[in-house]
C-alpha cells in the first residue's frame, strides 16, 4: 500500500499496540458484581470504562465470581483488565475460562470496549494471552470458540496458527466454531 502523497513510497504499518494485565480478583471483582464502578476503580487504581458496568460485563463478573468462589485455584486465570501501554487506558478485559484441564487445555476469552475497537487491541490481547499460556508448562492446547458470523474475531485469530477442530452450540451465543493451537507451537514463536 502506498501513501496518497507519494504513490511510490510504501505506507508504514502502525506498530501493534501492547497491553498489560491488571487482575480484577478479590475486591475489584466484588465491586463489579455489585455494579459499583467507582469502588472497582478505587480498588484497581484504573479508570475502568463504563462498559465494565454494562449488563454484558456484569453477567461475566457474576459468573467469574461464582467460579472463583467454588474453585479458588482458578483465580489467577480469570478476569483481568487489559491496559494499553504506554498510555494506561483500559481497553478491555480478558482471561482464560479457568486453569488447564486434565489434558492441558485452556480456553481464552477477550472483549475490547467499544471505544477502543478496530485499533489492534484484540490482537494485542490475544498475543498476551497466548504468551501467558506458553509460559505455563501445564498448558498443552489453547482454545478459542467463535461464532461463524463474527468476522472481526475470525480475523483476529488469523496468523496465530489456530486450527479449526469442531463446533459446538453455546447456550448464550449459539453456534460456535472451535479453534485450537498447540502450546508448543506458541513456545516456538
Amino acid at each position: 500500500m502506498t501513501t496518497p502523497e507519494n504513490p511510490d513510497r510504501p505506507r508504514s504499518a502502525a506498530p501493534e499496540p501492547r497491553v498489560r494485565w491488571v487482575s480484577l480478583m478479590g475486591r475489584p471483582l466484588s465491586a463489579l458484581v455489585a455494579g459499583d464502578l467507582t469502588e472497582a476503580r478505587r480498588q484497581t487504581g484504573l479508570d475502568l470504562p463504563e462498559f465494565f458496568a454494562s449488563e454484558q460485563a456484569r453477567r461475566l463478573w457474576r459468573y467469574r465470581f461464582d467460579q472463583v468462589t467454588a474453585d479458588p485455584e482458578s483465580a489467577p486465570w480469570v478476569a483481568r483488565a487489559a491496559v494499553s501501554e504506554p498510555d494506561g487506558a483500559v481497553v478491555g478485559y480478558a482471561g482464560f475460562h479457568g486453569p488447564p484441564d486434565e489434558v492441558g487445555m485452556v480456553e481464552i476469552g477477550y472483549t475490547v470496549v467499544p471505544e477502543a475497537r478496530r485499533r489492534g487491541y484484540a490482537r494485542a490481547m490475544l498475543r498476551a494471552l497466548l504468551e501467558r499460556a506458553a509460559d505455563e508448562l501445564d498448558v498443552a492446547i489453547v482454545r478459542v470458540t467463535i461464532s461463524p458470523d463474527n468476522a472481526a474475531s475470525l480475523a483476529t485469530i488469523r496468523g496465530f496458527d489456530f486450527v479449526e477442530v469442531g463446533e459446538q452450540i453455546d447456550e448464550e451465543d449459539g453456534l460456535e466454531i472451535i479453534y485450537e493451537v498447540a502450546a508448543d507451537r506458541i513456545r516456538k514463536v
